[in-house]
């Protein structure tokens, strides 16, 4: 690794661009961190800190490892992913501070975009949650706030990170030209383990239903070699139908939508970079595949990332998908997993209801996104325009 110990640009004006969301020539306290060379490590004007861009890979696991609560993708295997593609360059930054305290910051750049037109991601959104990983898994109000400033003063069109649910207020106390936007997700408590999960926090309904598939001759297979993933993406494409159904929308619109989100080549990339950790979950009755989940583990965190199925053949077995739920977080419990992440749902819908009933509480992730133009709201409204034109419904 190049070690370039370059000053940063000085200054002690105000942010120059409006805040709220968007961000100018933005300096504050007295520096601003230079863009950052390809590899390498710039030092601030007051020698606080420095930044090292991109991360070693060893000083990330470093850090991962000190950060108690870091999440499933915050990992080395995830951002393995989502390089994999291609499609994203990694300029993830290193912050040191005089305390000691060290803060990977895992952000990607599109490739072949330069730095003026791009959006620095942490992570992009159908990889959902980056954000900062820290040295005993906290910052200070300081140190969050020099982090901040360094991204608004980068250069980029937008940065965006979207936050795991326990970064710690410090960074929404310093969003500053950051606009902090919240989405609910559903964590469930895994601590006493698979008995106490099931006796205290399933609700009696979740038990009952588990009983009643046992009974129906339903059989689970679990999967670590990326086998079952073939039979996966086939129940994945029965599930793109039933959506868009209920959503009121054409299935080509609907496959053309998750396209990005999900994909055999996605799927394959991410087992691969996970390893043992992705697991793939497949409920047959009758030899029938008839519902699946892929789960991957990092740090304390079981995350259920992926899930399909044909209700036309579980209708009538009832309790599916609750058994093939219980045997996932019963496989977490047995393997020493503090939390089950279950994704994304809105409080009062069908699916957050359900994650609700499996013990899971709500949780906000927080997205902070600074732009130099007003990109976001020019992007959404045209999405916008076709769900009202196709009277489109979210259900999630």
């Amino acid at each position: 690794m190049v070690r370039h110990d370059q000053p940063c640009i000085p200054a002690d004006t105000e942010c120059g661009g409006r805040r709220g969301g968007y961000i100018g020539a933005c300096a504050t306290d007295g520096w601003l961190v230079r863009p950052h060379s390809e590899t390498g490590t710039v030092r601030s004007a007051d020698d606080s800190f420095t930044v090292t861009s991109p991360v070693p890979a060893d000083v990330w696991e470093s850090v991962l490892k000190s950060d108690g609560a870091a999440v499933v993708t915050q990992s080395l295997p995830w951002r393995d992913a989502v390089l994999a593609t291609g499609r994203f360059a990694d300029v993830s930054r290193l912050y040191e501070f005089g305390s000691g305290r060290q803060v990977v910051l895992p952000l990607v750049q599109r490739r072949g975009v330069p730095l003026r037109a791009a959006t620095l991601a942490s992570w992009p959104q159908v990889w959902s949650a980056g954000g900062p990983i820290c040295t005993d898994g906290a910052a200070s109000a300081g140190e969050a706030h020099a982090v901040l400033r360094d991204l608004a003063a980068i250069g980029a069109l937008a940065v965006e990170l979207r936050l795991r649910h326990d970064a710690g207020d410090c960074w929404l106390d310093a969003a500053g030209p950051f606009r902090a936007e919240p989405a609910p997700y559903w964590v469930l408590d895994l601590d006493g383990g698979a008995g106490e999960v099931w006796e205290r926090r399933f609700r009696g309904a979740v038990r009952r239903a588990v009983h009643k598939a046992e009974r129906s001759g339903v059989e689970i297979e679990s999967d670590r070699t990326g086998r079952l993933l073939g039979e996966f993406w086939e129940l994945y494409q029965k599930s793109v139908v039933r959506w868009a159904r209920s959503q009121h929308a054409p299935a080509w619109l609907t496959r053309r939508r998750l396209a990005s989100t999900t994909n055999p080549d996605r799927l394959a990339r991410v087992a691969q970079a996970f390893g043992q950790d992705c697991t793939t979950w497949l409920a047959r009755h009758e030899g029938r595949p008839v519902a699946a989940r892929i789960v991957l583990r990092a740090g304390g965190y079981a995350k259920g990332w992926q899930a399909a199925m044909d209700k036309e053949l579980i209708a009538s077995l009832g309790g599916v998908s609750q058994l093939l739920d219980w045997r996932t977080i019963e496989d977490a419990c047995q393997d020493g997993y503090r939390y089950f992440d279950l994704g994304f749902a809105r409080p009062g819908s069908s699916i957050g209801a359900y994650k609700e009933r499996l013990g899971a509480h709500v949780v906000n992730h927080h997205t902070l996104r600074a732009e130099r133009l007003p990109v976001q709201a020019a992007s959404r409204l045209p999405r916008e325009l076709v769900k009202k034109a196709i009277g489109f419904q979210d259900n999630t």
